[in-house]
């Protein structure tokens, strides 16, 4: 059974199979992390003297109010208790570099990774590198790829492109986007802090010069994260941010721009996210 409330245009699930997703990613890596046994599952840990979880359908209207109208896709998920919530959140979007988490996966629970590609992965990761992602594309059969972690993560929206060649063209909706992120941080530690260390390791700027310090990248924002952004004409623009803040909540903001210039797109972004962040993040 679903439970379902919905305010103010906000939907907010919970769901019973969610709830026992207790992992918490954290962003202080173990190292001994590499050495660990891919069959451990990562341990919940402990906690203490939480304070109250705030209304994730109260913080995502007041995220959706600061969009200002834009076309956006907004999910959270609190991996402690499960609890969901979201605004078009089963919207599929063109992932543009999301669909980089996607053949992350794959790759890493596919058995044994040739040294390349693990540096591939991480410049795919940590600096979006589009070259870095065409290799692994074409080496590891990134079309089933979609739809193996598909199945395996429980992603409902998310589909391969028309055409194989196009990644970017990979369609996810932002709680499929949550939904994965809530996958990763439940596989096994080595393969979970490699994909945490590599977005933990984001630059400002990416591999193609792009500026990807916005959204959930934006300075000071703490958390780990993965962008994306993609031209398509005549005029739209794709613009994405997602990740894991606090190490509580699984975050995506998916948006089409059109019309506007880079940075305004990018700080109408960062506007969404700050004012999810802030809710998600302070008390009271």
């Amino acid at each position: 059974m679903v439970a379902v409330a919905v305010i103010a245009g906000v939907t907010a699930l919970v769901y019973p199979g969610d709830a026992e997703c207790t992992a918490q990613a954290s962003r202080a890596v173990p190292p001994s992390a590499a050495g660990t046994s891919a069959e451990t599952p990562h341990p919940a840990a402990p906690r203490t003297a939480e304070a109250p979880a705030p209304d994730l359908s109260a913080a995502v209207a007041r995220a959706v109010e600061a969009a200002g109208g834009v076309d956006l896709g907004l999910a959270v998920i609190d991996l402690h208790s499960g609890e969901a919530a979201g605004h078009n959140a089963d919207t599929p979007f063109r992932s543009a570099s999301l669909s980089k988490l996607v053949v992350a996966v794959d790759l890493l629970t596919s058995g044994e990774v040739p040294a390349a590609d693990l540096d591939r992965l991480r410049r795919a990761l940590s600096l979006s590198d589009d070259d870095a992602m065409n290799a692994l594309w074409t080496l590891h059969d990134g079309m089933g790829a979609i739809t193996r972690v598909a199945t395996r993560a429980g992603l409902t929206a998310t589909r391969a492109p028309a055409d194989a060649s196009q990644w970017g063209d990979v369609e996810m909706s932002a709680r499929d986007v949550t939904r994965l992120y809530r996958h990763i941080t439940n596989l096994p530690p080595a393969n979970r802090d490699f994909v945490l260390t590599a977005l933990s390791a984001a630059s400002p700027t990416a591999a193609d010069g792009f500026d990807q310090a916005y959204g959930l990248l934006a300075p000071g924002s703490g958390t780990y994260a993965k962008q994306g952004w993609m031209w398509y004409l005549p005029a739209d623009f794709y613009l994405h941010t997602s990740g894991i803040v606090a190490d509580r909540y699984a975050v995506a903001a998916l948006s089409i721009q059109t019309g506007v210039a880079e940075q305004a797109a990018k700080d109408r972004l960062t506007a969404v996210t700050t004012a999810l962040v802030t809710a998600l993040t302070t008390s009271g």
